[in-house]
């Protein structure tokens, strides 16, 4: 870019954070008790909204307006206060508070293959293996103690809740994280056919402007985010919570590739 180009959207770029504000403060004028937050679509429906009715309950002052997005936020362009976010925590120009970590751990339908599920990792090879987009098998593999490449066949989704759900109806064996499990182990919709778990190399983030620190909106939201995750850690049965027995190294290797393995 030349310099009259960097110089011309350098221009572009303070008029719509300018406008931005503007319309933060128009939206805020119209309605000061309502927050704002963007939160990933298989966090909102698997985490979230089962427990969102307590906050309400206890907040009746504020109006919470939740809008499921991929998407990073700009707190400077899009019409939001806050952000729940899963990555790395490097959020440039925002606070970036630390909720929870996440593991990884293969889950079934108790009816998969007429209830004949696998008894040990090597049996993934006989399964159809559920797949979702940027979450990967084969470090699970590695774990279990299999040489077996990430799987390049079987179903793909683009959303982790919908892996579950997948999975739930009985369609293959799913790499469920922790976070996203809810009660479906509880309820027996679905089983960890294995103890063995992963640790994600992402965790959740509450993600906002520095200007909002001391919202009286985002307080109470964010203080009820860490009430939260912290009873859901002191309720978790001890046969779920996140550890990973010692096992032997092994190079099993299947003698017949696992329907989306290849």
């Amino acid at each position: 870019m030349t310099d009259e180009g960097e110089r011309f959207a350098s221009r572009v770029r303070a008029v719509l954070s300018d406008l931005g504000d503007a319309v933060r403060e128009v939206t805020e004028r119209a309605n000061p008790r309502q927050l704002r937050v963007s939160v990933m679509p298989s966090f909102a429906a698997r985490w979230l909204l089962p427990r969102i009715g307590r906050f309400l309950t206890a907040h009746p002052d504020i109006d919470l307006d939740v809008g499921a997005s991929s998407a990073l936020a700009d707190f400077r362009r899009d019409n939001i206060d806050a952000a729940i976010r899963y990555g790395g925590g490097n959020y440039p120009e925002a606070v970036a508070e630390h909720l929870m970590d996440d593991v990884y751990f293969p889950v079934c339908s108790p009816r998969l293959a007429g209830g004949r599920l696998p008894a040990h990792p090597a049996d993934l090879a006989h399964h159809t293996l559920l797949r979702s987009e940027a979450e990967f098998w084969q470090p699970w593999f590695a774990a279990a103690g299999l040489d077996w490449p990430e799987p390049t066949r079987g179903p793909m989704f683009n959303d982790a809740s919908h892996v579950l759900q997948a999975a739930a109806e009985g369609q293959g064996v799913a790499l469920a994280r922790s976070s996203l499990i809810g009660n479906d182990l509880t309820n027996g919709v679905l089983v960890r056919p294995f103890q063995i778990t992963l640790p994600s190399p992402h965790k959740y983030f509450l993600v906002y402007p520095s200007r909002l620190a001391n919202s009286p909106k985002l307080t109470p939201f964010r203080q009820w985010l860490f009430d939260e995750i912290a009873a859901e850690r002191r309720d978790t049965p001890p046969q779920n919570k996140r550890q990973s027995p010692p096992r032997k190294p092994s190079s099993a290797k299947a003698t017949s590739p696992a329907r989306g393995r290849k």
